[in-house]
């Protein structure tokens, strides 16, 4: 069984080594800042998305392909957090 303890920090590690570095710089600050304040149904939805591919991701990030309905309010919370990231700068 796994602690919580040892599940953020595979979480935190599987979204700084994706594969891509795109997805590198998208998934990882995000784990950083938001994966200790996250609830239990949160964190399972995170890691659901980290179980995708990084072409799905990157495409439903650049809306390149349509969201899927189970991932899209984790999506929309990156997006914003990534377009903060971006403006400071």
């Amino acid at each position: 069984m796994e602690t919580s303890e040892a599940r953020l920090k595979r979480m935190a590690m599987r979204s700084w080594r994706r594969g891509t570095k795109e997805m590198d710089l998208v998934l990882g600050p995000y784990a950083d800042t938001a994966l200790a304040a996250m609830s239990l149904a949160e964190l399972d939805a995170f890691d659901a998305l980290l179980a995708e591919n990084d072409q799905d991701l990157m495409a439903w990030i650049l809306g390149q392909k349509p969201t899927p309905a189970v991932h899209a309010p984790l999506l929309d919370k990156l997006a914003i957090f990534a377009a903060g990231r971006l403006r400071s700068q």
